[in-house]
């Protein structure tokens, strides 16, 4: 296993990162979708404001269940047809920055057993608590990336 105190600060300056990178991003391109089953820069935001939330509560069954089992998480349908550019952004933004918090000070408790603590996961191999908060990290600088990319796109047909 890495260093757990690394991805912590990783986790914890993630906000720093992509609260303005989003607020980089014009008015005018904000919502729009790149292609009609491509998500908006706001959409990857909204999303991303969802995630810790979830990862919380796979955490509290890792921890408090002797074999547990971490099901995909799937986009709905809704989320899909652009249910999220009906989200507010701002509390959107809001949210993520508190349930990072609150995230972060939990993983700050957790001893090296508990990080080392495995789960059988539907799509995956192998897993754990380090690396379900590493591919947290990854899944969130995925979303970064393509908001970045919406944000420098210069051919908007």
């Amino acid at each position: 296993m890495s260093d757990t105190a690394t991805l912590i600060s990783a986790l914890a300056t993630a906000p720093g990162v992509i609260l303005p990178l989003i607020r980089e991003v014009p008015p005018q391109i904000l919502k729009r979708r790149p292609a009609p089953a491509k998500w908006s820069a706001y959409e990857h935001a909204v999303h991303l404001s969802q995630s810790d939330v979830a990862f919380r509560a796979r955490l509290d069954l890792i921890l408090s269940t002797p074999e547990p089992f971490i099901e995909v998480i799937e986009n709905s349908a809704e989320d899909e047809a652009g249910a999220m550019l009906d989200i507010d952004l701002d509390e959107s933004l809001d949210r993520y920055v508190h349930e990072r918090a609150a995230l972060v000070e939990r993983l700050k408790q957790l001893s090296p057993d508990d990080w080392q603590k495995r789960a059988v996961h539907e799509a995956f191999d192998h897993y754990s608590v380090w690396i379900m908060f590493r591919h947290l990290l990854n899944h969130e600088m995925l979303h970064a990336y393509r908001i970045e990319e919406l944000l420098l796109k210069k051919d908007w047909d």
